[in-house]
């Protein structure tokens, strides 16, 4: 078996060797990488084999796409593959592809030559590391024909890349403690859904309640003392040797957004929970307890209310939301009671800060930079501030062939204006960012001109100054956009949530626990709330964030992740947990 002191003491071309396979047809990758050891770890040596392709010529990275066979394609068919090419499609099935599945892979492989110029390629072993379903690699196949030539090159590079990762996985017989079994238990949970299509696990709904349950079975068997708290939340305590020790926080959300993903949220119950097992299986025990809280609402799909887990442990629950309803008239309260919770004892579930270390969330970034950087993991500096307004135009509907141009009053072009005005005031001032995302024309005729429009804003930034002082513009620029056009306007604030700054000292210790991993610290900010944002009302919090795939896309079925960054982003949680131990 080849170890990675193998690879470091190699002479260059034996070291180009070893990693022969490893991108296809394309020696000069490890030919390069040689001169940069050693490697402190695999994850060191992946992300400079990758920083090759990087710094590679435009011609050379379409030399290694070119270089990779089509998928089911004449070579496969011919045996003409190599070894790792073989395995990998077989896995996936694409060897015994039935006759209508292989015209339709042969189609799709000649539109997308034809198209990009290079051949499609997917990591067929899935971000678990097993074998995708035919049906799923040919959805995936359909879907990325779509992008734009320069999109689709940089997904098949990074492609290239998780196929490289998988084999370096196998060559160096890598063994994960930690990505591998949330990756599972995520496919478990995902399973359990308020509907028959996606995942939809809204505050108090039976497929809520089972996920509640499995957590805390999880809890239990991984070492854990747990429990399901009168909010919903469940609770993991790993205790320390000292009763008498102060607790460290850590944890997320499990309810999620209708048709979901499976990793917002869930994956910063999960690892710790695996982090836990771990530390429980070696004996290893940490001078402070550790409790991981499974949140049980972030996400306001149910009753509108966000933070209803996360807002009783920082004593900020508000008790006037238990009389809040659902779309079928079932109040909070009573959810609550016939899920066999007793809502009076929430204000009970408070923490007393001064017996709080602090608070760590590990999440999905839910954006694109770590995805589009290479990397795995990063630090966040801050939880962007956000104000959400909805807003009520009211103008005259009247005839669309009979009333002239400049005498309308025309509700939907007063909110196409304001779209342009949230776009124009938002865009190039560092991390503000608005967006129109709800835009609706009531009982809307072709042959009328609007009289009413509703429209939502969603204004972001790291600095409340900076926000609000967009605000303050884009409201007034609202009103003077209404009264020329002769517009009746009314404003509802639905949220008013500051910037939430992380501890620099737990996100030092973060940073150093990525940098022993073999990886370069980078910080980032959150544009999306999360709970760490309601729990740094009382107590220092820290947040790291793991890569998504497919674009960064979230709150979607295409939301994913892979076993080997939550295995990174295990090993930087147990680095940090144990520098924390010793600070």
């Amino acid at each position: 078996m080849t170890t990675l002191p193998d690879l470091n003491s190699l002479a260059p071309a034996a070291f180009a060797e070893a990693l022969r396979g490893i991108y296809e047809h394309s020696p000069w990758i490890a030919e390069r990488a040689a001169g940069l050891r050693p490697f402190a770890s695999v994850t060191a040596l992946k992300q400079a084999l990758q920083a090759v392709v990087t710094r590679a010529t435009l011609d050379e990275q379409l030399a290694l796409l070119r270089a990779h066979p089509e998928l089911a394609g004449k070579a496969a068919i011919a045996g003409e593959l190599t070894a790792e090419s073989t395995g990998e499609q077989a896995a996936s099935g694409l060897d015994r592809c039935s006759p209508e599945e292989y015209a339709v892979l042969q189609a799709l492989n000649a539109q997308y030559k034809e198209k990009f110029g290079f051949p499609f390629i997917l990591a067929v072993k899935g971000p678990t590391g097993h074998g995708l379903s035919r049906a799923a690699i040919i959805a995936t196949f359909s879907r990325r024909l779509k992008n734009s030539r320069g999109d689709e090159m940089a997904e098949c590079l990074r492609q290239v890349h998780r196929i490289a990762e998988i084999r370096l996985n196998a060559l160096l017989d890598v063994q994960q403690a930690f990505g591998p079994q949330v990756m599972d238990w995520a496919e478990t949970l995902g399973a359990f859904s308020d509907s028959e299509d996606g995942l939809t696990c809204a505050y108090m709904t039976p497929a809520h309640q089972r996920t509640a349950h499995q957590l805390r079975d999880w809890m239990i068997e991984a070492g854990m003392e747990a429990h399901i708290d009168a909010v919903g939340n469940v609770v993991g305590r790993y205790a320390a040797a000292r009763p008498d020790a102060k607790t460290l926080l850590t944890g997320s959300h499990y309810d999620t957004v209708r048709n979901g993903g499976k990793y917002d949220g869930r994956l910063g119950i999960l690892l710790p929970i695996a982090l836990v097992r771990h530390l429980n299986q070696g004996g290893e025990r940490l001078p402070f307890h550790l409790e991981v809280i499974g949140f049980a609402e972030e996400e306001g799909v149910r009753f509108r209310s966000t933070f209803l887990g996360s807002s009783a442990i920082t004593g900020r629950f508000d008790p006037a939301l238990l009389d809040q309803q659902d779309s079928a008239g079932v109040s909070m309260r009573a959810a609550l009671a016939a899920a066999g919770h007793d809502p009076s004892a929430i204000p009970e579930l408070a923490r007393d800060p001064a017996r709080l270390l602090g608070f760590i969330e590990v999440h999905i970034e839910q954006g694109p930079v770590l995805l589009e950087r290479g990397l795995p993991v990063g630090v966040v500096t801050a939880i962007a501030g956000s104000s959400r307004y909805l807003v009520e135009l009211s103008g005259v509907a009247s005839h669309a062939g009979t009333t002239p141009m400049d005498m309308r009053r025309d509700a939907a072009a007063a909110a196409a204006e304001i779209v342009l005005l949230v776009e124009a005031r938002c865009s190039g001032r560092g991390s503000l960012v608005g967006t129109v995302g709800q835009l609706e024309v009531p009982s809307g005729s072709v042959n009328v001109i609007p009289g009413q429009c509703r429209l939502s804003l969603d204004i972001r930034a790291a600095s409340d100054e900076e926000r609000l002082a967009a605000v303050d513009d884009i409201l007034a620029g609202i009103s003077a956009i209404c009264a020329r056009r002769g517009i009746e306007e009314k404003l509802w604030k639905l949220v008013e949530a500051d910037a939430a700054p992380c501890a620099p000292r737990l996100m030092d210790l973060l940073g150093a626990a990525i940098e022993a991993s073999g990886l370069a610290r980078f910080d980032l900010l959150s544009g999306a709330g999360h709970d760490a944002m309601e729990m740094a009302k009382i107590l220092d919090v820290a947040m790291l964030f793991t890569r998504c795939g497919n674009g960064g896309i979230s709150h979607n079925p295409l939301e994913t992740m892979t076993a080997d960054d939550a295995e990174v982003a295990g090993e930087v949680l147990l680095g940090f947990l144990r520098s924390l131990a010793s600070a």
